[in-house]
């Protein structure tokens, strides 16, 4: 197993940078384009709606990224495995980073007409791609460095760039907040994605100086890497991948509530101004990073399966009591709202690096943990903002939202507590027993798990 550093590798700084600054350069483009739907795509992409199908349009698109996710997922993941996990990183900036700045040059419905909706839709499918391929990636560069006991910390380093990447896009909305709203549609709206460049050339030059774990790097040498690697996973380890497919819909389903459909919610509903939201949602981003550094600590410590497990409960637990807490229009109670939602997602965030790590074997490894990550982004992230605004067109409530997402987060709870035992997992994959034998994630191959 390797150590947190090999002789000649990087060091846990430079493990932690390569990781952590590139996660979030992608998730910060990732996130303007959700924050871009909810306050301006509607009425500049698809003017000829109604305010209500416009916004439901605007986050179709959005959630068109997400139905890439798993095609990215699979064909990165393919390469991740053969190749490497390094230059899939590199690709996979380099895409989301080109499609982010596109965007902000992009001409809108008024310009070019049904062109632009279609073209807007065609760079959002890149950027899914990308980001399918970018989480898992992260995750192992980090992950596959560490010891088994220092796994849940290392994997979390990509976790990072999570509440970050809300960050800056809140950060970049919020300095082009003050313009008028005329100017705003214009171009302010345009700005935050234009200035994705500068962040993507900084990532490029991190992650340029990455090189695989020993761990993998082993793998190629003995000439055992994976020919089809989602052909062995699905033959080898089906129920690990619907299974961490399934819990990992509720972090993303909590997260895009409040990134995404809040913004809408908060300021046509409740009555909030978009800068307040956008305010206080930032705010959040402390106890997200705090949290994350907890959960991984913790769950180094107690068992990462067990600290998802609690984020889990308090996911299903949260969501009425936030939308009730927003409805007040109080910022000081949605400020506890989203901190508490932060609180939860950081909980969940700060486990499943490591814990998705420990359940798939290394040949497959790439495959597994974004296949699974990315099926579950697409369930929990994709659909929910357009089924919460559906929902509330339909019943006039916030709390028919709130108990959806409670019921996705139930949906994770079952399946997470289903999921194998990382520290069985570890003693399957010390078994000496060939690939083809051996257990993995504590699953024999001819048995179910």
């Amino acid at each position: 197993m390797a150590s947190p550093r090999t002789p000649d590798g990087p060091s846990k700084k430079g493990i932690f940078a390569a990781s952590f600054i590139g996660t979030a350069i992608e998730w910060y483009d990732y996130y303007i384009f959700g924050t871009a739907a909810a306050l301006v795509f509607g009425s500049l992409f698809f003017p000829k709606f109604s305010p209500l199908a416009g916004t439901l349009a605007a986050f179709a698109t959005f959630a068109v990224g997400f139905v890439a996710r798993p095609l990215g997922a699979a064909v990165i993941g393919h390469f991740g495995d053969r190749i490497g996990r390094k230059s899939m990183l590199i690709l996979t900036l380099v895409l989301t980073g080109g499609a982010t700045f596109a965007i902000g040059l992009l001409p809108t419905y008024a310009a070019i007409g049904i062109a632009a909706p279609i073209l807007l839709v065609l760079l959002r499918l890149i950027q899914g791609f990308a980001v399918g391929g970018e989480w898992g990636g992260a995750v192992l560069i980090a992950s596959e460095h560490a010891s088994p006991r220092r796994r849940a910390v290392y994997g979390s380093f990509a976790q990072f760039g999570l509440p970050i990447g809300v960050l800056l896009s809140n950060l970049a909305f919020l300095a082009v907040g003050g313009l008028s709203n005329a100017d705003f549609l214009s171009y302010g709206w345009r700005i935050p994605f234009l200035i994705s460049v500068v962040l993507v050339v900084v990532g490029f030059l991190v992650r340029s100086r990455l090189e695989d774990a020993p761990e993998f790097q082993a793998v190629k040498q003995d000439k055992a890497v994976s020919r089809v690697p989602i052909v062995e996973l699905f033959r080898r380890q089906p129920r690990a991948v619907i299974l961490g497919s399934l819990a990992s819909i509720a972090p993303p389903a909590v997260g895009y509530t409040v990134i995404a459909y809040m913004l809408t919610y908060g300021t046509k509903v409740v009555g909030f101004q978009r800068n307040t939201l956008l305010t206080l949602i930032m705010a959040s981003t402390v106890v997200w990073g705090a949290a994350i550094v907890g959960a991984a600590v913790a769950g180094d410590r107690f068992g990462s399966k067990r600290v998802y497990l609690i984020g889990a409960v308090t996911a299903v637990i949260w969501p009425v009591p936030m939308f009730a807490l927003v409805n007040t229009k109080n910022a000081g109670l949605a400020l506890v709202a989203f901190m508490v939602a932060a609180l939860v997602q950081g909980l969940m965030s700060g486990a499943q690096g490591g814990l998705f790590t420990e359940i798939f074997d290394v040949r497959i490894r790439y495959s597994g943990i974004s296949i699974a990550y990315q099926l579950g982004g697409m369930i929990g992230g994709a659909v929910t903002p357009m089924v919460a605004t559906a929902l509330y067109g339909a019943y006039n409530s916030a709390t028919p939202i709130g108990l959806y997402v409670a019921a996705l987060a139930l949906v994770s709870l079952i399946a997470a507590a289903g999921l194998p035992n990382p520290a069985k997992a570890r003693q399957a994959a010390a078994d000496p027993t060939p690939p083809e034998a051996q257990p993995v994630g504590g699953v024999p191959a001819t048995e179910p798990a």
